[in-house]
């Protein structure tokens, strides 16, 4: 399993929210199996996301795809994002 970090900024957390909830069935097609939310505790607008996979290569893919970018786009978000990938140590 290949798990995926996604930290950003977002304009409106509400607004991300729906969109994100928006590409759920989608984002699985993508090769997403599980995923979660987070925001800093003091800045609700700064929002780290998790993504599982099931090889490094289709995360890879998903990061930088291009209808990713759309949805991000349109969501809010604010600059370019923080992105790496772990595995079970």
């Amino acid at each position: 399993m290949i798990r995926m970090f996604v930290r950003h900024n977002v304009s409106d957390y509400t607004t991300w929210r729906r969109h994100y909830n928006d590409f759920d069935a989608e984002r699985r097609t993508m090769g997403v199996q599980g995923h979660a939310v987070y925001q800093a505790a003091d800045n609700r607008n700064d929002v780290t996301v998790t993504h599982d996979f099931d090889t490094l290569q289709a995360a890879q893919a998903f990061a930088s795809s291009a209808r990713l970018r759309e949805v991000m786009a349109g969501a809010g978000v604010s600059g370019a994002p923080t992105v790496w990938f772990t595995s079970p140590a």
